[in-house]
């Protein structure tokens, strides 16, 4: 059975909420009947703890989606492969030195060169009532205002062959990027005054360049980082190529984690030397003033 991850952010089939909504009416009206007619609550009790547990585990999951836990665990489990013996459209996984295509990047915010992937995420904080609040501190009243995303065809070096490769992560291709965002500014409760840099990098969006409380998160990856790449292999004669795989791939029940199978839908683009999402190297906060 295909799963889905987009049923309002409950990681099961449509089928399965509503068999689950079901059940729950029918155990729960069943429970109070048993401890009206027979005055046993044991059966009731039985029933919100067994309830306890499916919503722990839906919201363990939820969490987990959130944090691409499931798709990190396969990348890592999934072993290196060779090249020299991996046949054409096999799925591969493989780590090395990435190298810029004929077309790099720069970053959004901080202007870094050379790279081959880039994110920009800009979040603004709303807050109901008058009651002073520890921006540092909440952190469920930030919502996403603005994002930017970017990859670019590059090279990697294959560290296990030595072989170069042609990734095509650029136009057309969809990146499931395992790269976290570094804090990069964050405006202060106090005066909300933003820099000029920050007023202009507003202002060339065509985003509101007021005073507000703001969060600006980027990360990126440069030319010369180790990364690993999980993509469909193609052999053009002596040409090498990782491409998107054309049909979504599942990841299979994650038992080690309690985490439900999820469709890799795209190629998979991370920093090897970690065993998690990673942010861009040496980040910086620059609180504004």
């Amino acid at each position: 059975m295909s799963l889905s991850w987009s049923w309002k952010g409950i990681p099961i089939p449509s089928v399965g909420v509503y068999i689950l909504i079901s059940l729950f009416i029918i155990g729960l009206s069943v429970s109070v009947f048993i401890l009206i007619v027979v005055h046993n609550a044991a059966f009731l009790l039985f029933f919100l703890l067994l309830s306890t547990f499916v919503i722990c585990f839906i919201a363990w999951n939820m969490l987990n989606r959130n944090h691409k836990a499931a798709l990190s665990l396969f990348v890592r489990s999934f072993p290196d492969s060779d090249l020299r013996l991996a046949p054409h459209g096999q799925l591969v996984k493989i780590t090395g030195l990435a190298s810029c295509g004929s077309v790099s990047l720069e970053s959004s915010y901080e202007k870094a060169t050379r790279c081959i992937y880039t994110s920009t995420l800009l979040y603004e904080y709303g807050r109901l009532g008058l009651k002073p609040v520890n921006v540092n501190k909440s952190c469920c009243q930030w919502s996403l205002a603005y994002c930017e995303r970017f990859s670019t065809d590059f090279y990697i070096t294959d560290r296990k062959s030595g072989i170069r490769v042609l990734v095509k992560a650029g136009s057309g291709c969809k990146v499931l990027p395992l790269i976290c965002e570094s804090n990069i500014v964050t405006t202060s409760g106090c005066s909300r005054i933003l820099s000029t840099h920050l007023r202009k990098w507003l202002r060339d969006r065509n985003l509101p360049a007021e005073a507000r409380l703001l969060r600006l998160e980027e990360g990126y990856v440069q030319e010369g980082s180790s990364v690993t790449v999980v993509g469909m292999l193609c052999k053009d004669n002596d040409l090498l190529m990782i491409v998107q795989p054309p049909q979504p791939i599942s990841t299979g029940c994650l038992f080690q984690r309690l985490l439900f199978p999820m469709d890799v839908d795209g190629l998979v683009l991370g920093i090897s030397d970690s065993s998690g999402p990673v942010t861009n190297p040496g980040p910086v906060q620059h609180p504004e003033q």
